[in-house]
């Protein structure tokens, strides 16, 4: 059965007139959207959601870092459930930071390395010290899978303190019931061609926004895109939010100040959707920024590419080789000619974010 409607082509909110090729994405995409709300199920706790409507970097990592964070200063016990996309692992499993021995009768599945459980959960698993990363391509399964694993959790869990999963990236994972969807929108380039994919980067038609209950514009305070999301969704609360350097660490975790890359001669890599970013990120720090070479978006690292930056930034003169949280995590096996450095990067929304997104918490 084919979608009732198309969306039309609108001047405020919508999408241009569909070409043939996203006609037929937005045909699979209306059946398996039906399709998965027809399976849907709830878990017997508080789930939010944090998402985006385009393909490409909007910040959803950063973002359920600080949330999970907040979370854990708010008295809850946070759980982070994601897909953990290109992770070879199959099932739920728990993403650990570090091997922790061979595996043990009794314990609960887990995988401790970026190949198994895909780059932005390695990621989750190393900042969130004591909060649970579930990997699993079906939401609804991961989260039953922690909560029958709860007492294996403890003492990372508080015991008094009520279970809240943040489902990452799971605006379209139709499946999983949520109390809240919060949006990100890229502030730098909010909806890109407006055209869906496989021709632009729209995941969905805009009007989807009409489900979402809290949008974050980031990176830039784009007034007018939050004037379009208001109008698309009147009721959704919009905010913004900036990202801030929290420090530099090794790939063994050491950590120093941010000012230490400063007039340093650097080469810099990294494997994101918008690189651009990252770059600029680096030369804010007052580093001199001698080479820059951007990779497809989760990037799996080869010994030629290591070479080849290695020969590049020794040719260059670098001091150190510089790149992200999400690439270093995938790094660890790889002997390297130069010290190698990642950026930490926070998530700093406005102020009074938290405090609506947790009264919504409390009323649901």
């Amino acid at each position: 059965m084919l979608p009732q409607a198309l969306p039309a082509g609108t001047t405020e909110g919508g999408l241009l007139p569909l070409t043939p090729l996203e006609f037929l994405y937005y045909i699979g995409y209306s059946l398996k959207k039906r399709r998965s709300c027809r399976h849907r199920r709830s878990l017997p706790c508080t789930v939010v959601s944090i998402g985006n409507i385009t393909v490409g970097g909007t910040g959803k990592t950063p973002a359920a870092i600080a949330l999970a964070e907040e979370a854990l200063a708010r008295g809850f016990s946070p759980i982070v459930l994601t897909r953990g996309y290109k992770g070879r692992a199959k099932g739920p499993c728990f993403v650990l930071p570090r091997q922790s021995g061979s595996a043990e009768a009794g314990r609960p599945p887990s995988c401790s390395s970026a190949e198994d459980a895909g780059d932005e959960p390695m990621v989750m698993a190393e900042r969130l010290a004591g909060v649970p990363v579930v990997k699993s391509a079906d939401r609804y399964q991961g989260g039953v899978f922690a909560l029958r694993h709860l007492a294996a959790l403890r003492p990372s869990l508080r015991t008094d303190a009520p279970v809240l999963f943040i489902l990452d990236d799971g605006f379209q994972h139709w499946k999983l019931s949520r109390d809240l969807d919060i949006v990100l929108i890229d502030g730098l380039d909010p909806f890109g061609s407006r055209k869906m994919l496989p021709l632009g980067p729209l995941r969905e038609p805009l009007e989807a926004l009409q489900r979402a209950d809290m949008v974050v514009i980031t990176k830039a305070r784009n007034e007018e895109a939050a004037a379009e999301v208001r109008a698309v969704n009147p009721r959704a609360a919009v905010f913004f939010s900036g990202y801030s350097v929290r420090g530099i660490r090794t790939k063994a975790g050491g950590a120093f100040p941010v000012e230490m890359l400063e007039d340093q001669a650097v080469y810099a890599f990294c494997g994101l959707a918008n690189p651009e970013s990252f770059r600029q990120t680096v030369v804010k720090l007052g580093a001199r920024l001698s080479g820059f070479t951007a990779y497809r978006d989760h990037h799996a690292y080869t010994p030629s590419d290591i070479r080849f930056l290695g020969d590049e930034a020794q040719q260059k003169g670098c001091r150190f080789l510089v790149t992200t949280e999400k690439d270093i995590v995938k790094l660890k096996g790889f002997s390297l000619p130069l010290p190698l450095l990642c950026i930490e990067i926070a998530f700093i929304p406005d102020a009074g974010f938290y405090d609506a997104l947790f009264s919504r918490i409390a009323r649901s």
